[in-house]
Formats: structure tokens, sequence, C-alpha cells
């Protein structure tokens, strides 16, 4: 894999994996249109990239990521300790559900990765649902998170295991369902996205590293490892940034009819031959 591609990969991959659009369908589309054979190593390039487009958010978002809540006088104990790091245990609610279901399912996640049928179809009937999804769940009240909210956008989250739904998609939906403007349901969709996309990357990059052949072709590829997560980070800032005021504004239904797009174009390059790998 070339400058070229890493580029463009790093590009899409910046552009779409905070958009409710599932960035694992885009990556078949991309890798095929480049003529990118999927080997071990681009397969893990697309993960590890992920790490760009994680740090966008804590960049974008630091003083959430680095402000401790001020503990009121007279309160001490676990009720201090959660009203300080409020925002993190949130963050830890949320994101158990989908860190044990991944140890449990991990081989069959990744066994359903590899079948691009399901990759297409569930972006079509992600899209049909994204069509109809402001009017089921409206524009919401809600600013601030609960616990039992971010224990329900957690459950959510576990739907995105399956290829195609978006990951981006599940969150927010489940947000929405919680009663969370969109915008509030965007943005703890992004904050989730940090232990998330992080656990998901340093495991897949760890087995890696625990094979020594696979561990020198790392080693061999560091720079466009590297390209590739500086390119996803300047494009995921800049999607971010774009994605809150578009959503606050419009809705999902355009997204909706994008993923009806593109879902359909897999399927049509399904049947007309064209042999696709993630």
């Amino acid at each position: 894999m070339g400058i070229f591609e890493t580029i463009i990969i790093a590009i899409v991959e910046g552009l779409t994996e905070f958009l409710p659009v599932s960035s694992t369908g885009h990556m078949i589309i991309a890798q095929n249109v480049l003529g990118v054979e999927s080997t071990d190593f681009v397969k893990a390039f697309t993960f590890i990239i992920q790490f760009g487009a994680i740090l966008s958010v804590v960049c974008l978002y630091w003083k959430k990521f680095f402000h401790l809540n001020e503990v009121p006088q007279g309160v001490t104990g676990a009720k201090a300790f959660l009203i300080k790091y409020d925002f993190y245990w949130k963050l830890l609610v949320a994101f158990l559900p989908a860190a044990v279901f991944g140890l449990l399912f991990s081989d069959a996640i990744d066994a359903m990765l590899e079948r691009v049928e399901v990759v297409a179809i569930t972006l079509v009937l992600g899209g049909i649902f994204m069509l109809f999804c402001d009017k089921i769940f409206g524009k919401g009240t809600k600013e601030k998170m609960t616990e039992r909210n971010a224990l329900m956008v957690g459950l959510y989250q576990c739907i995105s295991m399956i290829p195609g739904v978006s990951r981006s998609m599940a969150t927010i939906v489940g947000g929405m369902s919680q009663g969370l403007t969109r915008k509030a349901a965007a943005e703890f969709s992004f904050f989730l996205a940090v232990p998330t996309m992080l656990a998901a990357t340093a495991y897949k990059l760890l087995k890696l590293i625990m094979d020594p052949v696979q561990r020198a072709v790392l080693v061999d590829n560091m720079t466009t490892l590297i390209v590739g997560n500086v390119v996803a980070f300047i494009v995921a800032l800049l999607a971010i940034k774009f994605f809150i005021e578009f959503v606050s504004k419009y809705g999902f239904k355009a997204f909706g009819w994008y993923r009806i797009i593109v879902g359909g174009a897999i399927i049509v390059m399904m049947l007309c031959g064209v042999s696709l790998e993630i």
C-alpha cells in the first residue's frame, strides 16, 4: 500500500468514523476502488488509524476530558467520588456492555466482518430506519446524561458490533431514545468512542504484536501508520464539527439516504461479480 492509498483510506476513515454511515462499508468500497489487497497489515491499518480519530475527539472536547467537578462541602465518600468524576463514571457505565459483549463474542464478530453482504444489508436497513428516527424520537429536550441513560446507550452500542450498523448511529439513536437532544446524543456518542475504539484498537494491536511475523510487518510500515493517523486526526476533527452543526439543524434523514445509496452500491458491485473483501 503506497502513500496515496494510505492518505485516501485515512481520509475515508476520518470522514466516516463518527458519522452514522458505517466506516466499514466505506472501507470496502475505498479498498476495492484503489485496488488495495486485503492483507493482514491492511486490516490492522484500518484499526490502528482509529487512534488518530480518537485523538480528534479528545482535542476538540479537551475541557470535558480534563475537567473534574467541584464537590460541595460536606459531601464525602462514594457520593463525592461520583460527583467529582461524573463524566468518567458515565463513560465507564456506557462502555462496559460493549466491552463484555466484545470479549464474549469476539470470534463471531470477526466472522461477520468477513461477510460483505451483512454490511450491505445493514447499511440499507439502517438507512431506512434513519429516514424516520427524527419522527420516532423527536428532537429531545435533555442535555444531561444520567447513569441509566448511559447504560442504555451502552447497550445500544452492542448492536453496532454487527458490521454496517455503525457505532455512531447506534449510540446516537440510543441517546435520542433516552430523550437527549440531537446535539447531546451526538456528543456523548463521540465521548464514548474514545474508550471503545481505544480498547478495540489496543486489543487488535496487541494480538499483532504477539505474533513475531506481524510485529515485523508493523515495524516496517511505521511511516504508513504515522501518516494514516495524522490524516485521520485532521479529517475527523473537521467531520465532527460539520456533523454537530448539520444534525442539530437538519436531523438524520440525509444520512439515511446516503446509507441506502452506499449499501445499494455494494450490493450492485457484488451482483456484478466484483470481489469485495474487508
